[in-house]
């Protein structure tokens, strides 16, 4: 059925005029349907959808959103990809694997765009070896539409507009919240450019009524919306010591080929907030085991702030960082020091050494460099 918020502490669930997306089981005996249910508590988990351009709106065949593009009837010989985000660029790489002739338009002056600048332009130098094409300062504009084809008009920082056809495109233009038709307005709940605003522990403005992930806004992440549950119950609960959610310290991957991972602030916003800052690097073409895995195209940069040596941010371009940001996060969370990272014993041979070496880089200390 479909909820709507009526007053505080209560939904109303009519029947769904929406077409399931797949065939649906027989409801279980004891599932209730249509009525008027109360709770204490609502957590409103509504979650999100992908963003669509007037004009460049997706329509299932010829422009994809990403659930288009995680189950492609057929494979395109070629793609555009409109967005160079999270969402945008894990497609651009996959479908570039996968022999797809790829190409990447970004609005903005670099790809992945909320990453480490360094990261972020070591990143593009490795999609672009691997044949895909991107273009930044540059937005599609308009989309001309055949039988099995779109033609984009990408219109350049210059003016100049490029005319560029491809089987299929990607739009990944950002998601907003599900926020609509839910009943925020009757009750006055706060939203913010689509998303509902909640505090620490996912209260909004209306007490008993809370919000958790996508809907409740960025970064649109699965492992930020389930810690914020956890969060937002435990408070429900009256449970002692929760503490609030800390966005600083929520990792960011993105899983394309060579992966990225990144977590607290780039250098440049470090050195925006004010802070004086010793920045870290260590390439993986000097790591033992990035050698012998015959993926020595990496690095891993930290930055510190100089006064105190809190760890400020850590940015990771190469294989398997995903599994190796977990390592800063908790550093991150335990308020750690460079002094304290310089004594930790990381094991040989690991990609993790390369985490070290970028710390005692930072201090002129790196020994493999």
């Amino acid at each position: 059925g479909e909820a709507k918020l009526t007053k505080p502490g209560e939904i109303v669930v009519s029947k769904t005029t929406k077409k399931p997306v797949e065939p649906q089981a027989p409801l279980p005996k004891n599932t209730l349907g249509e009525g008027t249910y109360t709770a204490k508590h609502i957590i409103i988990a509504t979650g999100a959808r992908p963003r669509a351009l007037p004009g460049i709106e997706p329509d299932g065949k010829l422009i994809w959103t990403y659930f288009e593009a995680m189950k492609p009837e057929e494979m395109p010989k070629s793609l555009l990809v409109m967005g160079s985000g999270a969402i945008g660029i894990e497609f651009a790489s996959f479908y570039r694997t996968m022999g797809v002739d790829v190409t990447v338009v970004e609005v903005m002056p670099q790809v992945m765009p909320v990453e480490d600048t360094e990261i972020a332009n070591f990143a593009r130098k490795q999609f672009e070896k691997q044949g895909m094409k991107i273009i930044l300062d540059a937005k599609v504009t308009k989309v001309e539409k055949s039988a099995n084809s779109i033609t984009a008009h990408v219109e350049k920082k210059d003016g100049k507009v490029e005319k560029i056809t491809a089987d299929r495109m990607v739009s990944a233009v950002g998601v907003q919240g599900n926020i609509e038709n839910i009943g925020l307005e009757a009750l006055g709940i706060k939203t913010d450019r689509g998303c509902i605003v909640i505090d620490g522990y996912g209260k909004t403005n209306v007490p008993g009524i809370y919000a958790i992930g996508d809907v409740a806004g960025p970064p649109m992440l699965a492992h930020k919306a389930e810690h914020e549950a956890v969060i937002c119950v435990e408070k429900i609960a009256g449970l002692p010591n929760v503490h609030p959610m800390d966005k600083a310290k929520i990792p960011g991957c993105t899983y394309c080929n060579p992966q990225v991972a990144s977590v607290g602030l780039t250098e440049a916003k470090a050195k925006a907030e004010g802070y004086d800052v010793r920045v870290g690097r260590f390439p993986f073409v000097a790591n033992g085991k990035a050698i012998a895995l015959g993926e020595d195209q990496g690095m891993v940069k930290t930055v510190f702030d100089k006064k105190t040596g809190q760890l400020l941010g850590a940015h990771l371009v190469g294989a398997e960082v995903t599994e190796l940001i977990q390592g800063f996060v908790v550093a991150m969370n335990l308020e750690t020091t460079e002094e304290e990272l310089m004594h930790t014993i990381f094991p040989h041979p690991t990609l993790s050494e390369t985490m070290k070496e970028s710390v005692l880089d930072a201090y002129g200390r790196a020994l493999n460099a």
